[in-house]
């Protein structure tokens, strides 16, 4: 993620925080520039082990947290613009009596070793990253979709827990990382590395953003089918847009 610029969905694991602190660090990822912005889902699942334990005040919040998704769902498939305006006028409000409904209910069980008080406080240490998705109507509620991704790597790494190298595993996640974004973007990943491998030799440095999964098939649709196929010998590069 080095010099990358946007915002990051991510839970609260401090693992993350390098990207969001600014230092001046030369090796700190993203150069400061990233934005956080929280998981609901994330944020809704301790208060459902905390409702397992048998707490009413997690339940209480576990309805609340289900009015804003509820209240977002309906929202799917609009434009950036007008699911912001929308999130305005049907979401944020439920967003807001939440967290003043969640800053009291923090201060009764604060200090005491519980899972409510663990879930109060991570929705409260969390509430300006969890509000940000208000912000901008391109920002989802959770990541639940990057994390549907990593699962397929969760559950096959009992099969490969060595990758025989750092810079192997560097590599490993970067093949993850594309063949996630393929299927994001419709794209059959086999199909799409192969073609990218025929290019890239061909390809500008300074035009790569042309090739990552977003943009490959309008870049695609711009090459010539004959030379695509051929897997040796010149290939023209079209202008850039």
């Amino acid at each position: 993620m080095a010099g990358f610029t946007g915002h990051v969905q991510a839970d609260a694991k401090n693992v993350f925080d390098v990207l969001y602190r600014g230092d001046d660090d030369e090796d700190d990822e993203c150069d400061g520039t990233c934005t956080e912005v929280g998981c609901w889902a994330h944020a809704r699942r301790k208060y459902w082990e905390a409702a397992i334990a048998g707490s009413a005040v997690a339940k209480e919040a576990l309805l609340r947290v289900q009015r804003i998704f509820e209240a977002e769902d309906k929202l799917k498939g609009l434009d950036a613009d007008v699911r912001k305006r929308m999130r305005d006028e049907r979401v944020r409000p439920y967003v807001t009596a939440f967290f003043e409904w969640a800053h009291p209910e923090l201060a009764k069980v604060k200090g005491i070793r519980e899972p409510l008080a663990s879930a109060l406080g991570y929705s409260i240490n969390q509430e300006e990253a969890l509000k940000r998705f208000l912000d901008d109507g391109r920002l989802g509620l959770d990541n639940n979709s990057s994390e549907r991704a990593l699962r397929t790597i969760a559950t096959g790494r009992k099969a490969w827990l060595f990758v025989g190298s750092d810079d192997s595993a560097q590599s490993a996640a970067a093949f993850f990382s594309l063949i996630a974004s393929c299927k994001l973007h419709g794209l059959a990943p086999e199909a799409y590395l192969r073609d990218v491998l025929r290019v890239l030799p061909h390809w500008p440095k300074d035009r790569y953003l042309e090739l990552a999964p977003l943009n490959f098939a309008a870049t695609r649709a711009r090459l010539d089918a004959t030379e695509l196929e051929a897997e040796l010998g010149p290939l023209t590069v079209p202008a850039a847009l």
